[in-house]
């Protein structure tokens, strides 16, 4: 009882570390999980057992025999289904030949190169290199969001990298289940067809479950045949079944199945899904938690002593120095992306909770059956991930800076609300070369949004997830344009540090447009335009206007006419070089004004002649 309890306080202790510190989970959670294992077991016990002991003789511990395996399983099930869930098809428009060619000749090039490496360099059979090769294919979205969330770079860069992560985990796993089944059939002249047959049955029947599960599960919630407080655990259980079920029918399918699924309804007009993902963020942050520990444990000191030797320095640097690189490069040859911008994505590579949790169960399966080699595979796949994480973690940032990527000033502005008023506030701003995304918790809000080809995120503001979003990075501008004027200081205060470094602004309120002595500094257009000001003239003059400027003096008088005429609004200063500035309440961010620059407004046209 004490082991287990212990387990889940020492996970969440690791993950508070790591926000705390900024750094990937995985880190922590795995110095732990040696710590109270293998270290505990050679040099803090005293008797030579572990504090925590997951398996011991095979029949001992707190999961005997295969129960750690099922374990390992179910959890690396639902974690996939997580991952697939926040896989949104519209995103990748602008890098989708990109990531199709990451997670097709890139994982490719790491399969075959490193299985090359881990051959001569660590003289390991052929199928056990390609099982190592084929399991540190992936990357993972719990890793790589961590190390990028406070890396100001382009929306694309991320935006490669967190599908990258995410949508190599299951191939990487589908890989590895290829080789595992090629290793474990043996079959003689029957070798290759059999585990190819197997392969076509990961595939068929995987995907199938998947596909038609997730729309039986809409179907249902959508119809509201489960009552409200139970949709949660009815998601869970049907992820589950759906993977048990799929796994069933093909061995090793069940990982494929859940990842469609999630696909899937990711991809759906469900009004549940949102609920449904901050259950299962919340529970793989448990189970991720958990699963590291465990894992880490149940490595002992025999098995680290098998790596340390100057080979593997050799096998690590080859993998991330040279075998990356030239993935990288080769998948994103043609692309738009620059120079500067593949060596840095060459550079973040770290490995995830998929390659340990998946390492963990077909090496201890093979090293049980007495496959010459299979001992190397979890201790190799465990330095890959720490060695990965600990650099990219730790020199990320730095690296960024260093190639040129990492954004000196961040220029993207984020939208609080995505009414009328900000769909043609985005529209205007994203036809003037800057990057928009609107935030609401209004679906059809956002719709009407993506329609429009802007980028809009449905989501409610007082989450924690807005935080955690690295395609966010590049906003340096924040603009609060909702109805409420409380959830317009919330955002302010809250968000304004994160995505609001070059400016944060917020509409002003009803109390402070009659106050003549309350002018907000993070006031926005106008002390007397409101939200329902805004409104009234976007619905009576939808359009944007622009007007040469004089001097400042003249931008003075014009503003004199906006104050007075309630349809028009004053919005931004267009400077020579078609850069937009944003006008504050107090136009005390307005300095210089020269010939040639706009004036940026709302409403009907100004007589030119009366100014």
């Amino acid at each position: 009882m004490i082991e287990l309890a212990g387990i889940i306080i020492l996970g969440i202790l690791a993950q508070w570390v790591a926000w705390k510190f900024k750094i990937p989970a995985i880190l922590p959670l795995i110095l732990i999980g040696l710590l109270v294992g293998p270290i505990a077991a050679e040099f803090l016990s005293g008797d030579g057992t572990k504090w925590i002991e997951p398996i011991w003789n095979g029949s001992e511990g707190l999961f005997p025999g295969e129960s750690l395996f099922y374990f390992v399983s179910l959890a690396i099930s639902v974690i996939l289904f997580e991952g697939g869930l926040t896989l949104k098809l519209s995103e990748i428009k602008n890098v989708g030949p990109v990531i199709t060619k990451l997670i097709t000749i890139g994982s490719m090039v790491t399969f075959f190169g490193a299985a090359l490496a881990a051959h001569y360099i660590f003289d390991l059979s052929w199928q056990i290199a390609c099982l190592f090769s084929a399991l540190i294919i992936v990357t993972g979205p719990t890793v790589i969001t961590p190390i990028l969330r406070n890396i100001p770079l382009r929306k694309d860069i991320s935006t490669v990298l967190k599908w990258e992560g995410i949508l190599i985990d299951p191939i990487g796993a589908l890989v590895a289940v290829l080789v595992f089944e090629f290793i474990s059939v043996d079959a003689g002249g029957e070798f290759t067809k059999t585990a190819l047959i197997e392969f076509g049955k990961i595939v068929l029947f995987g995907s199938t479950f998947g596909f038609a599960f997730a729309h039986a599960m809409n179907f249902i919630l959508n119809r509201k045949f489960v009552p409200h407080y139970l949709l949660n655990v009815f998601a869970l259980a049907a992820v589950l079944g759906v993977f048990v079920l799929s796994d069933s029918f093909a061995h090793e399918s069940g990982l494929l199945a859940v990842v469609v699924m999630g696909m899937v309804l990711g991809n759906s007009k469900s009004p549940y899904l949102k609920e449904l993902l901050y259950f299962k963020e919340s529970l793989s942050v448990l189970l991720i938690s958990i699963l590291f520990i465990l894992l880490a444990a149940n490595i002992n000191v025999s098995d680290l002593m098998l790596i340390y030797d100057w080979k593997t320095v050799i096998l690590f640097s080859v993998i991330v120095f040279v075998i990356r690189p030239i993935g990288v490069f080769l998948s994103t040859y043609g692309s738009l992306l620059k120079l500067n911008e593949k060596v840095f994505i060459s550079w973040v590579g770290p490995r995830g909770i998929v390659a340990a949790g998946i390492a963990s169960l077909f090496g201890l399966k093979l090293a049980k059956e007495g496959v010459p080699g299979a001992e190397y595979i979890t201790p190799l796949v465990f330095m890959i991930v720490l060695g990965t994480v600990l650099l990219n973690a730790t020199t990320a940032r730095m690296f960024a800076k260093m190639v040129g990527v990492f954004l000196k000033k961040s220029e993207g502005i984020l939208i609080i609300g995505a009414s009328k008023v900000s769909r043609l506030l985005g529209h205007y701003l994203e036809a003037n070369g800057r990057n928009v995304v609107l935030i609401d918790s209004n679906e059809r809000n956002i719709q009407k949004a993506k329609e429009l080809g802007l980028s809009a995120m449905n989501m409610n503001i007082y989450s924690d997830s807005l935080m955690d979003d690295i395609e966010l990075n590049d906003m340096g501008y924040l603009m609060a344009l909702t109805a409420n004027s409380d959830i317009n200081k919330y955002a302010i205060n809250k968000f304004s540090k994160q995505f609001g470094e070059n400016g944060a602004f917020r509409l002003v309120t009803k109390e402070e447009m009659l106050d003549e002595n309350s002018s907000p500094n993070e006031g926005l257009f106008s002390k007397t335009d409101d939200y329902n000001t805004l409104s009234d003239v976007t619905r009576n003059h939808p359009s944007i206007q622009e007007i040469d400027l004089e001097s400042k003096e003249h931008y003075e008088g014009l503003i004199e006419i906006t104050n007075k005429d309630k349809e028009i609004i004053p919005l931004f200063i267009k400077d020579n070089e078609g850069e937009l500035h944003i006008i504050s309440s107090n136009n005390l961010n307005v300095d210089t004004i020269e010939e040639g620059f706009q004036l940026v407004y709302l409403g009907k046209p100004i007589d030119v002649e009366k100014v």
